[in-house]
């Protein structure tokens, strides 16, 4: 099975200057656990939950003043399109991460792939590994 079988097509980013709050606002309104970074029509960066948890509530800054270049996690980790979803998870475990930006080989993003979209799709088995390879360690802040 292939990515881009499984992924999310049409993601939304913004840019490494958007207000924290901004960001932190559109991931709750779409029930999502990141958001992708672009500048200059290149994926720069990640802000995930974490990373506003971590990095700017639980080091007490005053979340009202940053950006999202301020917190989001790099370099960026994604796959492609055309990739088995096998690779995909493999570079999740690796990585420990529980979501991938997804790209063509114009290196263009085309979508997101996250561990519900592999629970949710793939077979039972596979869902299975991503879960426990992703589970068994915690990412890095």
């Amino acid at each position: 099975m292939k990515v881009k079988d499984l992924m999310h097509e049409g993601v939304a980013w913004f840019g490494p200057d958007t207000p924290l709050p901004e960001i932190a606002r559109t991931m709750r309104d779409q029930d999502i656990g990141c958001m992708p970074i672009g500048e200059n029509d290149r994926l720069i960066g990640m802000v995930t939950d974490r990373d506003i948890a971590c990095r700017a509530v639980a080091d007490g800054n005053d979340c009202s003043k940053m950006k999202a270049r301020d917190v989001m996690s790099k370099p960026i980790i994604y796959c492609y399109e055309d990739e088995e979803v096998d690779d995909a998870v493999h570079v999740m475990d690796q990585h420990a991460v529980r979501r991938l930006p997804v790209i063509n080989r114009e290196k263009r993003m085309v979508g997101m792939l996250s561990l519900g979209d592999i629970s949710a799709r793939a077979g039972r088995e596979l869902a299975g590994e991503a879960l426990h390879a992703t589970s068994a360690h915690d990412p890095p802040p």
